[in-house]
């Protein structure tokens, strides 16, 4: 039996659903996930799409795609995040806190070469992206 973790934006308007597991967790560096988040680092967790369900509050969320790459969904009640669609990806970004009952579990760092805050952690470091994902699949020094 695949385990459902639950999450909202920040008044509770939009709930989502997680089913199964991660296709991936780990932290991106790269600017716009850095300015979206408002932090130096975004721990991500990515899904499949149909293990992704809006449970409540479709219509209360709304979505900007700065590049064709991230269609990022928020409230439009209080403006929390709630995910980001990377359709080029075929996946599902979720915000780790989004899903607190999930343990976050990282693999590695993407896009590190734009890294604001250096993280010594023994994890793998990628330049940019997975090169099954289109990226190099470059790893570049802790």
């Amino acid at each position: 039996m695949s385990t459902t973790y639950k999450g909202s934006c920040f008044c509770g308007a939009v709930t989502i659903e997680a089913t199964g597991a991660p296709a991936g967790m780990g932290y991106c560096h790269c600017g716009s996930c850095r300015s979206w988040s408002a932090s130096p680092v975004n721990a991500f967790t990515l899904w499949k799409p149909e293990d992704v369900r809006v449970a409540e509050g479709g219509d209360a969320l709304v979505s900007y795609a700065k590049t064709p790459a991230s269609e990022r969904a928020f409230c439009k009640k209080c403006g929390g995040h709630v995910l980001t669609r990377h359709p080029g990806f075929g996946l599902v970004d979720i915000f780790a806190a989004t899903l607190p009952d999930l343990a976050f579990i990282p693999q590695l760092h993407v896009n590190y070469a734009e890294t604001v805050l250096p993280m010594h952690d023994g994890l793998p470091k990628l330049k940019d992206f997975p090169a099954e994902l289109g990226g190099s699949g470059e790893s570049v020094p802790e």
